[in-house]
């Protein structure tokens, strides 16, 4: 399965694909391409690796990225920390072949706007008691395909929005490896 992943950030997500994929853990799996919709640290990651990276314009995206996928035959897109809301063009052509992770329990905390610390700072004003992350399709709605999988931990009562990020990020690394290979293997 040859996969393109979207990163906007420091694609800790990316480097977990790519440490995956070299330990054996998807063994079906070739990272083809990367791309960043924003000059990040993912990029660094990607360009270590000698993994085709693009940069493109936020107001163009959808576009310019479907026309390289398309040359590349992609099988999977994995939006990872990805901040641009695709086109609803892009989201439907593309359909079951593109997922998310969220730092949230969907259907709680997601839509435009709930991303990083603003995620973690409304499931603590809401005083959850649970928090995870979930990996999804991608619709046209932000946040709102088909459920993958989720994983969840306990809000401890003295956590702060850096001790949620820290303990999203541990359940993250393992969901969206573990969605990853499902598919790959489906």
């Amino acid at each position: 399965m040859k996969i393109a992943v979207f990163v906007s950030g420091g694609g800790s997500n990316l480097q977990n694909i790519i440490q995956a994929i070299d330990e054996g853990v998807l063994p079906q799996v070739e990272l083809s391409m990367v791309m960043a919709d924003r000059n990040c640290y993912a990029i660094e990651r990607s360009l270590d690796r000698d993994i085709r990276t693009y940069i493109l314009e936020r107001k163009n995206f959808s576009e310019d990225a479907n026309h390289n996928l398309m040359e590349e035959d992609i099988d999977l897109i994995v939006l990872a920390g990805f901040l641009t809301i695709l086109s609803p063009e892009f989201t439907m052509k593309w359909g079951d072949k593109m997922i998310n992770i969220h730092p949230s329990l969907l259907p709680k905390y997601g839509g435009k706007g709930m991303y990083g610390a603003k995620v973690h700072q409304a499931v603590l004003d809401a005083k959850e008691t649970h928090s995870g992350a979930t990996v999804h399709y991608v619709s046209a709605g932000v946040d709102e395909g088909q459920i993958i999988a989720q994983a969840s931990f306990t809000i401890e009562d003295n956590d702060q929005v850096e001790d949620l990020q820290r303990k999203v990020a541990e359940v993250e690394s393992q969901l969206l490896i573990q969605s990853i290979k499902q598919l790959s293997e489906a």
